[in-house]
């Protein structure tokens, strides 16, 4: 691959993986509830399953995937009940001030179950790839050393636009010290969860 190829695919990719989606909205909501450190492993969740669907996009799986339907269907629901069980946990959470407690937080192994499954579920990550890669290279002349190049241009993108975001939004919540304020905050943030629960289920 070229220099002005592999610019080409990075602006593009910054763009498409920095634009709000269903993987943003939940980031931002784990954040607000939860701040910037245990968010960061849903967004370890939210990069595996990108990964996965790189990779079966370049090995030429996507027929695989289209076949896949009813699997990607019940994946999905998963994912959706995990952000509405996350959505309602944080609606009766406590009103304690952020300040004088530690956020109600979900543990590791099923915070980055929850981002795999929001990912996985969400079939058109993979065809997203298929749009985009033909689009700049030929998959068939891809090396080994390409296709390791293309991951981290991907998943550095992802991580790092995911990761502003929840920093800004664990910044957002230090401002919240009343427990009217905390009851808000957790509120806003589980409807946030919800709402892009129910979206999710509907594409």
């Amino acid at each position: 691959m070229t220099i002005e190829t592999l610019i080409a695919i990075f602006v593009a990719a910054l763009v498409v993986k920095a634009s709000p989606g269903p993987g943003v909205f939940a980031t931002v909501g784990r954040a607000l509830a939860e701040g910037f450190w245990p968010t960061t492993v849903f967004i370890a969740g939210i990069m595996v399953a990108d990964c996965l669907f790189f990779l079966a996009a370049v090995f030429g799986l996507a027929i695989v995937a289209r076949e896949m339907g009813e699997v990607f269907l019940y994946v999905r629901l998963a994912g959706v009940a995990f952000l509405f069980w996350l959505g309602i946990r944080y609606w009766l959470v406590p009103t304690t001030p952020i300040a004088t407690r530690p956020a109600a937080r979900v543990g590791r192994a099923r915070s980055f179950l929850g981002g795999v499954l929001l990912t996985l579920g969400n079939p058109k990550v993979i065809l997203l790839y298929l749009g985009l890669l033909p689009t700049f290279i030929d998959l068939v002349a891809l090396t080994a050393a390409d296709v390791a190049l293309l991951a981290v241009i991907f998943l550095g993108i992802l991580g790092s636009t995911l990761s502003a975001y929840a920093f800004a939004a664990a910044s957002a919540r230090r401002l919240f010290r009343s427990k009217r304020a905390v009851r808000i905050l957790n509120r806003g943030a589980g409807t946030v969860l919800i709402g892009t629960g129910v979206a999710v289920a509907a594409r």
